[in-house]
């Protein structure tokens, strides 16, 4: 899957301001500060067309990426920050969940997840609630440059064990400074969102 064309389609609150345009969506969730904007730039070929915040929690919309007219990105707000009050927090919340639950052109999910730690309370909530709806995961393990290589699969064993997955699922090492697990990612949503027949560039 190589990506040439991608601009930023919609930014949106609510389901008014999702695109009218139907392709088929590949959806980023995960903590704040996971690397996801990142992550999302370094598959679009982009430094900085996924805005980086500092500040956790900051990111408060739905964004869609077209890419190649061919599908969208969907950038969701992180979970897991604590600043706010707690009507907005509940109320983005709400957001995350009424697309999650309702747009069916969402053909899968890229759940990010920092390679260093054990996955969080907000994780396996996140991650307990896709499985509920029967929504396809893509685990990426993001940060992989934060580790040394002979650490690398001792780190994925722990965090597939916490989430209880056979050893026959995927999960993708990734380092948004290496580039590091970049195409195995690219393939596995070109795969998800097309079929597997559909492998061709």
């Amino acid at each position: 899957m190589k990506i040439i064309n991608v601009n930023l389609a919609a930014v949106a609150v609510k389901h008014e301001g999702f695109p009218e345009m139907e392709m088929p969506e590949m959806a980023f969730v995960g903590r704040s500060n996971v690397g996801k904007s990142s992550l999302i730039n370094s598959l679009i070929n982009r430094k900085a067309l996924a805005r980086v915040s500092g500040s956790p929690g900051k990111t408060r919309t739905i964004n869609f990426y077209n890419i190649d007219d061919k599908m969208y990105f969907v950038d969701l707000p992180g979970y897991g920050y604590a600043k706010g009050p707690k009507e907005e927090i509940a109320s983005w919340g709400k957001m995350i969940e009424g697309y999650l639950k309702n747009r069916e052109q969402l053909k899968g999910i890229i759940q990010l997840l920092d390679i260093r730690h054990k996955p969080s309370v907000q994780d396996l909530q996140m991650i307990e609630w896709l499985k509920h709806y029967e929504i396809p995961i893509i685990y990426v393990l993001t940060k992989m440059d934060k580790l040394k290589r002979s650490q690398i699969a001792k780190h994925v064993k722990i965090i597939r064990e916490a989430l209880g997955e056979p050893t026959a699922t995927l999960m993708i090492p990734f380092s948004s400074e290496t580039k590091q697990g970049k195409e195995e990612l690219l393939k596995t949503i070109q795969e998800t969102t097309f079929g597997k027949e559909n492998t061709n560039d």
